[in-house]
């Protein structure tokens, strides 16, 4: 295979394996110049192989960088999870799927006595405060999303007996919830099993949208917290319409 064959699907390989990079860490992980780096990445948007952003590259459905997630529909997010932390009383369990809307609920209770299962890093740290109980149910990390996967995760979580789980999700829709990877839905799975509620909590920029890997259909959810309003959601599960602004 030529170079440039091969260092393109080396290219390709780190793209899948992160989600995004820009052209500066390309370049640093290839050990080739910047420009070089650049008409790889216009070659490869050419064939349709990857989305050109401002200075770096995405795939096609590919999973955003978490830095970016971080700072996306922030004011959205946190209207969400002012909301959602009306309905934990002190004392409750709950478990707190990955993602940034997640993390911004985390902030909000952070302090107050109740025990919280954290499934991502960021989260647990967040929470780990005053009279929180924070429970880690170990597994692999995902490098750069931090969230916990793998068998390890899901064995760990077949023990817990919640009240309450916090569900996050990369898109939803009629058909329900989806996630852009396989090992975070199942964890997702187990986790909506083992609690006597599932609240989605996502805005309204997820809807209509697919993700490859099948969480749960809408009639699973017990709740779905958003700054959506739309009648073929409210057909389907109860739903409660915060304010904010994308």
């Amino acid at each position: 295979m030529p170079l440039a064959s091969l260092r393109r699907q080396t290219l390709l390989d780190l793209l899948r394996s992160q989600g995004g990079m820009s052209t500066k860490e390309l370049a640093r992980r290839l050990g080739v110049s910047e420009a070089t780096v650049r008409r790889d990445l216009a070659a490869l948007a050419q064939q349709g192989l990857l989305l050109r952003e401002h200075g770096g590259a995405l795939l096609p459905e590919a999973e955003p960088p978490y830095a970016l997630k971080l700072e996306q529909h922030r004011p959205v997010k946190e209207a969400i999870a002012r909301r959602a932390r009306e309905l934990v009383p002190d004392g409750a369990t709950v478990i707190l799927d990955s993602g940034t809307t997640a993390l911004a609920l985390a902030r909000l209770l952070a302090g107050r006595p109740l025990r919280a299962v954290a499934l991502d890093l960021p989260i647990a740290q967040a929470l780990a405060q005053g009279e929180t109980e924070v429970l880690l149910p170990g597994g692999r990390v995902r490098n750069g999303f931090y969230s916990l996967v793998g068998s390890w995760t899901e064995e760990l979580l077949g023990q817990v007996r919640a009240d309450l789980f916090f569900l996050g999700a990369d898109a939803f829709g009629p058909e329900g919830v989806t996630n852009h990877t396989f090992e975070e839905a199942a964890v997702k799975r187990k986790a909506m099993t083992v609690s006597a509620r599932t609240v989605l909590l996502a805005d309204r920029s997820k809807w209509g949208k697919r993700a490859p890997a099948f969480v749960a259909p809408l009639e699973a959810l017990s709740l779905v917290i958003t700054d959506l309003e739309d009648p073929a959601l409210k057909a389907r599960v109860p739903v409660e319409v915060v304010r904010g602004t994308l």
